[in-house]
């Protein structure tokens, strides 16, 4: 018996949720629920067309919004107050020793000489050297933040990139000059006058600049997909490569073209002017001619062998787990080390340097009596 109080339903007419939605298909149930079929991502995207997605909905600035920590020396909590302490020390030796050497050799006339000319644009670069890291360290262990944005990473690194290769053709230009002041000294000021000598410091800076502005032009185009962490000091450049998950077949390449420039050509020279340098002493037959020759060239060889000798270390010798370790230590030779050591090397070895520094303080002694 039917019941006449309750509607008829046509089975033909009523469709379902989905029949509705989705004309031509068929459901497994009458009634199912309806899903919001848009927060399901396809199974087909990767994470890297994610990646790209992500970019182009940026406009591709990324990595601009991108913050690092800087881990340093973190690990070392207890020793905080002390490294701060002994890096404020560092850096305050080293700015007013550099800074001393310039104003020795702009104000006394008898530094006004090639060699001197190239110690104060050495003088200079070690200046902003150790002022492009370490006050940002400092910084960290006094306010204990060591954060720093993708763009303040990318100037780090590029003025540390600047001052390295710049450093490393001024020094292989100082020890040309030493080769020309022992080798060939009754053409030493005709090869090396005014015009000369910037020539080759502007050369040795261009140089640099350039290394810079490639580098920085690759480095800005990377996308970083976590972790954040860099395990250094400073915004080191195989450091930040490492946390990037972008195509670096062709920056390494770049990376290392440009690496090979920087070094290899002027430790080239380097070598073969004190290997010329040692054959011309070794021939001289006054012991004190062949002290004073080895003398005006002793300073200049320490600071070679500190400044590369750390760089190779770093840079060249195939890593392992134990160089793995050592590289904040290395690191700290050519970055915070040896701008405090040069002057103090050119200085105390040097009786031009400590003549003009008497001088120098002489003077200052009458015009304040």
């Amino acid at each position: 018996m039917k019941d006449q109080g309750r509607p008829q339903i046509d089975h033909h007419k009523t469709k379902t949720v989905a029949e509705r939605r989705y004309p031509g298909e068929t459901c497994s149930s009458e009634m199912e629920p309806e899903l919001n079929m848009s927060v399901i991502p396809p199974a087909s995207i990767s994470e890297k067309d994610h990646i790209s997605h992500q970019k182009a909905e940026t406009g591709g600035n990324q990595s601009s919004t991108t913050i690092f920590i800087l881990l340093g020396f973190g690990n070392l909590p207890e020793l905080q107050i002390l490294l701060f302490v002994l890096f404020l020390t560092n850096y305050a030796l080293s700015i007013v020793a550099n800074l001393l050497i310039i104003l020795l050799v702009a104000a006394d006339e008898h530094l006004h000489t090639p060699m001197y000319f190239f110690l104060m644009n050495l003088s200079t670069l070690e200046t902003c050297y150790i002022s492009n890291i370490l006050p940002r360290m400092l910084a960290s262990f006094l306010t204990g933040d060591s954060s720093i944005s993708f763009g303040g990473c990318v100037t780090q690194w590029c003025f540390f990139l600047l001052f390295a290769s710049t450093e490393c053709y001024l020094l292989a230009i100082m020890s040309y000059d030493r080769y020309l002041a022992i080798c060939k000294p009754l053409h030493y000021m005709l090869l090396m006058n005014g015009r000369r000598c910037l020539q080759l410091a502007s050369m040795s800076w261009m140089s640099g600049l350039l290394t810079c502005t490639i580098i920085t032009y690759f480095i800005v185009q990377l996308t970083f997909c976590g972790p954040y962490e860099i395990d250094h000091f400073f915004c080191d450049l195989y450091a930040v490569l490492n946390l990037s998950c972008s195509d670096l077949s062709v920056f390494r390449l770049v990376a290392f073209v440009l690496a090979f420039l920087a070094t290899v050509p002027p430790f080239t020279l380097m070598l073969v002017s004190y290997l010329c340098i040692i054959l011309t002493i070794l021939r001289m037959k006054s012991k004190a001619a062949q002290q004073k020759a080895f003398s005006t060239c002793s300073s200049h060889l320490i600071v070679v062998i500190l400044f590369y000798g750390s760089l190779f270390m770093v840079y060249v010798v195939p890593e392992t787990e134990k160089l793995r370790e050592l590289n904040k230590t290395f690191s700290l030779f050519y970055t915070v080390l040896t701008p405090m050591l040069n002057p103090l090397i050119y200085s105390l070895r040097n009786r031009e340097v400590k003549e003009a520094l008497y001088r120098l303080a002489r003077k200052f002694h009458n015009r304040i009596s």
